[in-house]
């Protein structure tokens, strides 16, 4: 039955930061590929909000190879294979 509880679950949820792949300076995108134009590049040891996950391009990672890209703000994409969430699926709602 919804209510405050479900509310706080869903807060939580969107609060959640998932850390890049030690390493790496990962390189954010204005779309879900290697193609779309590069907006700027996270710092070593970054840790990435998903706001919501997109399928595009498939690119290999210390994660593995995937074709899901996470928004980490309105406009920025990174390349889902560099970030350690724990699934290789999906982890947030797909974006519109």
């Amino acid at each position: 039955m919804g209510g405050a509880g479900a509310e706080a679950g869903t807060l939580a949820a969107a609060a959640l930061r998932y850390p890049v792949a030690p390493g790496y300076r990962l390189n954010v995108r204005s779309g879900p590929g290697t193609n779309y134009q590069l907006v700027r590049v996270l710092q070593y040891n970054a840790t990435v909000p998903i706001n919501c996950q997109k399928r595009g391009e498939s690119v290999s990672g210390p994660y593995g190879t995937s074709n899901i890209w996470d928004n980490i703000a309105n406009g920025e994409f990174v390349a889902d294979a560099y970030v350690k969430t724990g699934s290789d699926g999906f982890v947030a709602p797909r974006c519109a």
